[in-house]
């Protein structure tokens, strides 16, 4: 291979690589729409926002389904960083109620 080759190859994983993130970021988009919901939920039925016990099943959940290139520890390490983060979407729509 070549380096035009190669230059045209890489162009079209990274065109896949673009297309896929716009798709994460619509679904990570969804899922916070969707967290929001479940926090006023549990607020209004004074109920504990954080659920810890449900995140660490939610990772390991998962972790067990993931059958592809990335080992456990990033799959844990990015579910990990999207809870906190879908928390903190429920913690600041908390405190701006």
């Amino acid at each position: 291979m070549d380096g035009a080759e190669a230059t045209e190859r890489l162009k079209g994983y990274r065109s896949q690589i673009d297309e896929l993130d716009g798709e994460i970021l619509a679904l990570l988009n969804r899922r916070g729409g969707i967290a929001l919901e479940i926090g006023a939920t549990k607020r209004a039925a004074g109920l504990p926002v954080v659920e810890l016990g449900r995140e660490r099943a939610v990772i390991e959940g998962m972790v067990a389904r993931s059958g592809g290139p990335l080992p456990a520890e990033s799959i844990e390490r990015i579910y990990t960083a999207i809870m906190l983060e879908m928390r903190r979407l429920q913690e600041c729509r908390e405190s701006s109620s």
